[in-house]
């Protein structure tokens, strides 16, 4: 054991696969990342093939062991942090039927709307902790039973994306209880599968994985596996956690105070709890935290990097011109661009519903928006409001976590949206919190692999994060920019009611042929 001095972290992302190397310390060795595509045979549909992550997975693993000089036998444990939500469908012979449904996927709204007559709302609460969402598992389910019949009748197996890898890795079934609590199909109170909900929903629990703490050893490396990654046989490999629950463990959100923000394609605002408390009206996501026997709370926005993204991708020629020959990243050029505008935007708001949205809405059909435009409005100006709407997005989280009467007295932010300081301060002025940075950068995966370790050694999460992870960098709001950001918040947060009938109509009449 003693020449085994790396944990291997695998995050298995929406666009791509991320592999760490973590040493007894908790400093990172080095890092890979291997893109795969995402699939949109219609609109709002998102599909990937399970193959594609397995094979993104082999060759991010050996490559990684290569560039780094690590050789496969000095991994003393792996885990695994992974896309939420998405449902995988296996036959008998435990070969995926038809691409998996992702996170983003919005095909299911008429399912949810039957799940949720037939369960009823209130006790759908009770029973998950949760309400139906479109991109949660169970409805996915309910899909393919409703719409391709013949697919449905050949299911096995039901998983979540990096369960698959596991099995691919192990040939071992497993999900872990945080990323089970986003199937719907999950007693959250009690941590087990729930056997009344499968039963009224007509779904077969046989289908479903045996469940594990994050940090407990669910399988190990297979003779094939090790072949096609470069690992050696029997490694213990960890039942690890969905990208949430990992990255806050990554940043050391595991205790009560903490709040961790995500800045992904998605945005995520994340609290520790010690005891299971489902919010009344399932605004937020009420989990297991990937820390053994405790909950977390959550607040969900579909498309916080993705609206920047978006953004960069449509309106950036110049930027992406510029950085692609300065060899630098496009968004540190179009913050710097934002910087230049003022708090507010001089009256514009951005509402970053593209995609639609999950808290505090739970609205497929919301759609994005600028309102305010004038003539002085320059592109400065609507790169901040971009910023600024999907900032006071995440608020509507923060506002909902607090009135629950949990107490929130720091902000690590994490993603690749906390590169960049400008917009830490934005959101410590907007929160009105102190923003933490961490030595940690590499979120989900760095929490994976410290799952692992948690595992391996027999240590507790919470302790092993103590050890492993330091601030680097802190960020107190700036009393003036909060209030006039409070001034702008409060008008943001009346845009959904007034135009929520207006995005319907639109959304209804672009659906039509």
């Amino acid at each position: 054991m003693s020449a085994l001095t790396y944990y291997l972290g695998i995050d298995l992302g929406t666009s791509a696969v991320k592999c760490i190397l973590v040493d007894n310390h908790g400093a990172v060795k080095a890092g890979r990342s291997v893109e795969y595509p995402l699939f949109q045979p219609q609109p709002g549909w998102a599909e990937q093939e399970p193959e594609d992550w397995w094979n993104g997975t082999a060759v991010c693993i050996r490559a990684l062991l290569n560039e780094s000089g690590v050789n496969g036998n000095q991994i003393a444990g792996i885990g695994l942090s992974g896309q939420m939500h998405g449902s995988v469908f296996l036959d008998r012979r435990l070969r995926p039927i038809r691409p998996a449904l992702l996170w983003c996927d919005q095909r299911t709204e008429a399912e949810c709307r039957w799940i949720e007559q037939t369960i009823g709302r209130d006790e759908l609460s009770r029973l998950t902790g949760n309400r139906a969402l479109t991109g949660f598992t169970a409805p996915k389910a309910v899909w393919l039973r409703n719409h391709e019949p013949e697919h449905y009748k050949r299911t096995a197996h039901l998983m979540l994306p990096k369960d698959y890898v596991r099995l691919k890795l192990t040939g071992a079934f497993g999900m872990d209880l945080a990323d089970a609590s986003g199937t719907l199909l999950l007693n959250v109170a009690e941590r087990r599968w729930s056997s009344e909900l499968l039963q009224r929903l007509d779904l077969p629990e046989e289908w479903l994985p045996p469940l594990y703490e994050s940090n407990e050893v669910a399988g190990y490396v297979q003779p094939d596996a090790a072949e096609a990654t470069g690992l050696v046989p029997g490694i213990p490999v960890v039942a690890g956690g969905g990208d949430q629950a990992c990255g806050a463990v990554g940043v050391g959100a595991v205790q009560s105070g903490i709040a961790s923000v995500a800045l992904g394609t998605s945005g995520v605002v994340f609290v520790h709890d010690d005891t299971y408390q489902a919010d009344s009206e399932c605004r937020l996501h009420t989990f297991c935290h990937g820390v053994p026997g405790k909950w977390h709370r959550m607040g969900v926005m579909l498309s916080a990097g993705g609206s920047f993204q978006w953004w960069k991708n449509h309106f950036a020629c110049e930027e992406l011109e510029q950085a692609k020959a300065e060899g630098r990243d496009v968004y540190e050029y179009l913050t710097a661009l934002a910087e230049t505008a003022p708090p507010g935007s001089e009256g514009l708001l951005f509402m970053p519903y593209l995609t639609g949205e999950r808290t505090p809405y739970a609205d497929a059909k919301a759609r994005g928006g600028f309102i305010g435009l004038n003539l002085r409005h320059s592109k400065a100006h609507l790169t901040r409001t971009i910023l600024e709407g999907i900032t006071f997005g995440l608020r509507d989280s923060m506002e909902l976590i607090k009135a629950s009467g949990i107490e929130i007295r720091q902000l690590r932010v994490n993603g690749g949206g906390a590169r960049s300081r400008f917009w830490r301060q934005m959101i410590a002025d907007i929160f009105g919190l102190p923003v933490v940075t961490v030595n940690s950068t590499d979120g989900p995966a760095y929490g994976a692999a410290l799952m692992a370790a948690s595992g391996v050694l027999g240590r507790d999460i919470p302790s092993l994060c103590g050890e492993w992870i330091d601030i680097e960098d802190l960020i107190e709001p700036d009393a003036s920019s909060s209030q006039r950001y409070d001034a702008y918040y409060k008008i943001y947060r009346s845009l959904y009611g007034t135009l929520k009938q207006t995005m319907h109509q639109l959304t209804n009449l672009a659906a039509r042929p």
